[in-house]
């Protein structure tokens, strides 16, 4: 699960590549100490654990999880973890706190999104402005809106190391969730853009995918598909519901296809983009035609009565 075939890492940092499903972690090690940023989706969360004990091997004790946001793919293992590791604290993006505080589910976009996450305590904030030092290193805490708005980026000017979240990765970045909710948000992915630009990292370590120093090929891709769904915000909104679905697949694996159907019927951003974009089209309707733009894209395949994931 470590990358071996992407861009190389300082030998006190460590890459756990881990797919879709689950962000990528990264863990900082150094003296006796080791720091995890982003720690996966829920149904991973014993594979996290595995992969972080390992690791630590006796060498190194978990003292800190930092999140670059707390969409359910990057903070679904903080609360094993912690159980485990009763020593390390959970950092978060300053803007998150009191949703984390109060466990907002709807607020931290578990609940419409149907996804699951345990809840978990708040020990500190990731400030924008702020730096956040770990053994020789100095990581600068900026704030990354657009595939998040309260998402933060961590960057060590020394090394130039830049730890992008969703914010960029090596074929483009995240889906623009606040332009599910809202008349906005891509404006805000083309200014962490600019940010990320005056940064000049030479080495991306994204939420996802293998980190790269390709970062100039990164940033023209990135734009280019801002620019299209700056064009096109319903090829957003179908790209946006394709893959709410099949992130759900891939936690999954098979389904009942009434099951299914109910997941669909109560999942409060799949409803929102039908209503702004594809009305007065029949919810069902658009559903059927999602779905089957996924098979004939050999996403997934219906059996039966069974919808199943294809890899």
């Amino acid at each position: 699960m470590t990358s071996d075939t992407g861009a190389a890492l300082p030998s006190d940092l460590l890459l756990f590549e881990r797919g879709w499903l689950s962000s990528n972690g990264i863990m900082f090690r150094e003296g006796e100490r080791a720091c995890l940023v982003d720690t996966g989706y829920s149904s991973h969360a014993q594979q996290t654990l595995e992969l972080v004990n390992a690791a630590l091997g006796d060498q190194f004790t978990l003292t800190q999880v930092l999140n670059t946001h707390l969409h359910s793919d990057h903070c679904g293992g903080n609360a094993l973890l912690v159980e485990h590791h009763p020593h390390a604290t959970i950092h978060v993006p300053e803007l998150y706190a009191p949703a984390v505080s109060n466990w907002d589910a709807h607020a931290l976009s578990h609940q419409p999104t149907g996804q699951v996450c345990p809840s978990f305590k708040l020990d500190g904030v990731l400030q924008a402005g702020q730096v956040f030092q770990f053994g020789h290193r100095s990581w600068q805490i900026i704030h990354a809106p657009g595939h998040d708005d309260w998402a933060v980026m961590l960057f060590c000017a020394d090394d130039g190391i830049l730890i992008s979240g969703d914010a960029l990765w090596g074929n483009g970045f995240g889906v623009v969730f606040p332009a599910i909710y809202s008349d906005s948000g891509f404006e805000r992915v083309g200014q962490t853009l600019d940010v990320i630009d005056a940064l000049k990292p030479s080495l991306v370590i994204p939420g996802h995918g293998k980190a790269f120093t390709h970062v100039g090929a990164a940033m023209d891709k990135a734009r280019s598909r801002l620019s299209y769904f700056l064009g096109s915000p319903t090829a957003h909104a179908t790209h946006a519901a394709k893959v709410l679905i099949k992130f759900k697949l891939l936690e999954w694996q098979e389904i009942e296809l009434p099951v299914f159907q109910g997941w669909c019927e109560a999942n409060v951003y799949l409803n929102q983009l039908h209503q702004k974009h594809f009305h007065p089209q029949t919810y069902s309707t658009w559903l059927d035609a999602l779905i089957e733009g996924m098979v004939d894209a050999k996403v997934c395949r219906i059996a039966g009565e069974q919808l199943i994931n294809q890899n």
